[in-house]
């Protein structure tokens, strides 16, 4: 457990920083753009090639990459395993190379129907669009140089490739946006060019350290290489098996942009709020945990595989949990905190808030998915998450038809959360059919402990924000901080003391990490 808290602790350090930079990246959106419909046609064409990112550098590449890449370690030599990543990376840019080219033709000639006057928003999409696209390519190699190093063991520069693309990002807002144009519409552009000059940096900034490990750029012709077609084979299904929660975000938002000026956009900034969490442990714990489990189902143990996974899953819910209470309780602190400035108003904060309280409950769930489907993929499954995957992309659009005409943002945050919830019990009922037995009992007996710090943490915070805003209120930057931190700090408190006072045992052994750690600083 203590190496797990290790190698994924070093990564959620990395992912921290791209996180917080991710959320000053749109603490600087939201100034330069705020909440309207010339943001939310930036947010949707965003959405495009940042979905590949999604399934590529956090999804479905590197979960059906990362177990080919380890087998052919184990069973062939150092020249033979960097030849095969080779032919992995050209398939791969000349596929989406042709989804690029015929993503902007098509674009290119959908344009002269589209009204520039009457639909401005969807024209200024298309064009966002258009311009964006490109960064699929640059995607798909910071994807794969991701896999190849976390197959290696380096978790945390990939994930400080991540941060460098941010910078990029809030660079563009200051230094490019200004010289685009008069009008939001036209200075918009220079966030599309941002994205593109940080695609660029994030694929670089890793390629140093694949060098030292022995990585050499050489031609592999793709079509016939038997790594390439295993990658494939199981990265297909697993695109939208691993991806559920952003392909769902992308079609809700699409809907939405058609059913009212502002849901976009404002869902879009809860989203990355909940993002803050998921991405710190969520996702680093789930990087760390795929080449592990793909080495113990390679090597057939699947003893020490079960084992993993349950403890996996119990950090996820024990950190999870406490930061799902504390967005549900402090939505409208957090959202205020974080964007209410230059063109963000105060009358936009109760719409994102909204979003995020009803996205919050769902954060444990949305993880889980994300942890249990690359336990599908280590052991070779990539058929079965798509297939529960497909069924919850349905039964989600139809919630999100029912709930965004009369709840806006908060339904499509509603129809999430209730669509992860599905696909997380679905996930976990087939895997158990598929390894006979999970063996989950210790994970079972922690939920009434966690259950009761997380009612107890959530009371305090709620208790906390209330107080404060009554005898200080929200009018100074200070003040905000404080009706942020300060019921979020005690009620962590709460929670920590509680878990380990009921003896949950991943309190424990955070806590005797933390001692063992700063003991030995105290000794040096």
């Amino acid at each position: 457990m203590s190496q797990m808290l290790k190698s994924s602790g070093a990564m959620a350090a990395a992912t921290l920083t791209s996180r917080v930079l991710g959320m000053v990246r749109e603490m600087a959106y939201a100034s330069f753009m705020g909440v309207g419909w010339v943001t939310d046609a930036f947010m949707l064409a965003f959405m495009v090639p940042n979905l590949f990112r999604r399934l590529l550098g956090e999804g479905a590449l590197t979960a059906a990459f990362i177990p080919a890449f380890k087998e052919k370690e184990k069973t062939s030599t150092a020249a033979e395993t960097w030849r095969a990543a080779n032919a992995v990376i050209w398939g791969l840019l000349m596929t989406t190379g042709v989804i690029v080219v015929l993503g902007v033709l098509g674009i290119t000639v959908a344009l002269p129907w589209v009204d520039a006057q009457y639909h401005a928003e969807t024209h200024l999409m298309l064009r966002l669009l258009r311009l964006m696209l490109p960064y699929v390519l640059l995607v798909c190699l910071a994807a794969v140089f991701m896999g190849m190093l976390n197959a290696r063991g380096h978790f945390f520069v990939p994930a400080l490739g991540a941060g460098m693309l941010n910078i990029v990002m809030i660079a563009s807002v200051f230094l490019i946006t200004p010289l685009m144009g008069s009008t939001l519409a036209e200075r918009i552009f220079g966030l599309a060019i941002g994205v593109l000059l940080a695609g660029v940096v994030q694929a670089g900034f890793q390629l140093p350290l694949l060098h030292q490990e022995g990585f050499r750029w050489q031609w592999v012709a793709p079509w016939r290489d038997e790594t390439v077609r295993l990658v494939v084979r199981r990265m297909i299904p697993g695109t939208i098996g691993v991806a559920a929660f952003q392909i769902n975000v992308l079609l809700t938002q699409g809907m939405a942009f058609w059913v009212g000026e502002g849901i976009v956009s404002s869902f879009g900034y809860a989203v990355r709020l909940l993002e803050l969490p998921q991405g710190v442990f969520g996702i680093s714990l789930a990087a760390y945990l795929l080449p592990t489990l793909s080495g113990l189902a390679a090597e057939k143990k699947y003893d020490d595989f079960r084992m993993t996974l349950r403890q996996g899953l119990s950090y996820l819910v024990f950190v999870n949990l406490l930061a799902s209470v504390l967005l549900f309780v402090l939505a409208e602190p957090m959202v205020r905190l974080l964007f209410e400035r230059g063109q963000f108003q105060p009358y936009d904060t109760p719409r994102a808030a909204l979003a995020l309280t009803c996205l919050a409950p769902g954060l444990v769930l949305f993880s889980t998915v994300n942890i249990l489907a690359r336990a599908f993929f280590a052991l070779g499954d990539t058929r079965t998450p798509m297939r529960i995957s497909v069924f919850c992309l349905t039964l989600n659009i139809g919630l999100a038809l029912a709930l965004v005409w009369r709840f806006k943002e908060g339904g499509l945050g509603a129809a999430n959360s209730i669509t992860s919830g599905v696909n997380a019990a679905l996930l976990l009922y087939a895997l158990k059919r598929k390894m006979k037995k999970l063996e989950l009992q210790s994970l079972r007996a922690i939920l009434l402990p966690l259950g009761i710090a997380t009612l107890a943490a959530g009371v305090v915070a709620w208790v906390g924000t209330r107080a404060w805003e009554q005898s200080l209120g929200h009018q100074t930057l200070a003040l905000k901080l404080g009706a942020v931190f300060v019921p979020a700090t005690v009620a962590a408190l709460i929670y920590w003391l509680v878990t380990v006072w009921l003896k949950v045992p991943a309190a424990k052994e955070v806590s005797g990490l933390l001692r063992r750690k700063f003991g030995a600083r105290h000794q040096i």
